[in-house]
């Protein structure tokens, strides 16, 4: 797998491809294509899992903020091993991006050249050292939806112990992240799900409540729930009719985070409700802050560690896929038919 110095000995690899733009199950294919070289504060990566995301799903449409250009391998975060440096990396001790070849990481990919592959490219100051405690699976799930929880729920919405916190797509990858990190918090979690199958992970995760949207009115059942008051956070993922149904339970001078719009429908937040109620409507765009702070990312991840050590957190893996079902894997997720998180291992 990897010559003497420790970079990749293959020039080529196998690796999942968009050549174009498409729903993931209708333009992806395993290609050989070569190993890439990292560049300045670059590093490859061994894959050693890969946690797919809904992003990853927009990236295949052409829908995600990032395009990268065609053709792309998709996969936009991981577990591995560094295999080899690119200059300047590790150069200055303390700056984030001292990782050693050899160290196994966890984090974001440098697209195009993603983590459904044998090898990806990562920036070095992009990486952490991945828990000890958790599995290469379990690891490469924590990053991303973790992530995008805590800066949600203590970033944007400032959870207090004791708070209400309704969420949405609760058996999901960020929203079971959401209910562990919610209850971690001390808040009283409400989790709302979209199916009887999906209740069960729900509960997993550690939601307090959890409601079936498909059988249970979400309204009525939060304000029996609550005494009529209504929750302090919101936590939504998905947009369209859950944010309307969100808007409807929030509680005064409650906060409703707007994280992404995985039903496919953008809502339109009304500002004289707003006004009427005394609630506010925050968006997190978690993928700025590593440009715009990123110590806040590292002081993130070394809470995340901590509450992983303490048998607080543990990633909730729905499915275990080998590399040839990835894209089905994917296909499944733009459905809403996975709980929990997916995870691709590597090729053989």
């Amino acid at each position: 797998m990897v010559g003497p110095d420790g970079t990749a000995a293959e020039d080529v690899m196998p690796a999942w491809r968009a050549g174009v733009l498409g729903e993931p199950a209708e333009v992806l294919a395993v290609a050989q294509v070569p190993v890439p070289v990292p560049g300045p504060g670059e590093v490859l990566v061994e894959v050693r899992a890969a946690a797919l995301n809904f992003p990853d799903v927009l990236l295949c449409r052409g829908q995600y903020q990032e395009r990268p250009p065609l053709p792309f391998t998709p996969g936009i975060e991981l577990c591995g091993v560094v295999r080899a440096a690119g200059d300047g990396v590790g150069s200055a001790a303390g700056d984030g991006t001292a990782v050693a070849v050899g160290q196994r990481v966890i984090g974001p990919v440098v697209l195009p050249y993603g983590a459904l592959a044998r090898y990806a490219l990562c920036r070095a100051s992009d990486l952490h050292p991945a828990p000890p405690e958790l599995d290469d699976a379990c690891a490469a799930a924590l990053h991303i939806a973790y992530q995008t929880a805590w800066f949600a729920l203590h970033r944007r919405a400032g959870l207090r112990a004791g708070e209400w916190l309704l969420v949405n797509a609760a058996a999901g990858g960020v929203g079971s992240a959401a209910v562990q990190l919610g209850r971690a918090a001390g808040a009283r979690v409400i989790g709302v799900v979209g199916g009887a199958g999906k209740v069960a992970s729900a509960e997993q995760a550690g939601a307090d409540v959890v409601i079936d949207r498909s059988t249970q009115d979400v309204v009525s059942r939060v304000k029996e729930l609550t005494g009529g008051r209504g929750v302090d956070v919101v936590f939504d993922p998905v947009g369209g009719d859950s944010f309307a149904a969100a808007t409807k339970v929030i509680g005064f001078e409650g906060r409703i985070v707007v994280i992404g719009f995985a039903g496919g429908t953008i809502a339109q937040a009304a500002t004289n409700h707003l006004l009427v109620k005394n609630y506010s409507v925050v968006g997190l765009h978690w993928g700025l802050y590593r440009s715009k702070n990123p110590d806040l990312i590292r002081q993130a991840h070394d809470e995340l560690r901590r509450l992983v050590s303490s048998g607080v957190v543990r990633p909730l893996i729905g499915e275990r896929v080998g590399f040839t079902d990835a894209a089905q894997a994917l296909a499944r997720l733009a459905a809403g038919r996975t709980v929990g998180r997916v995870a691709v291992l590597p090729p053989a």
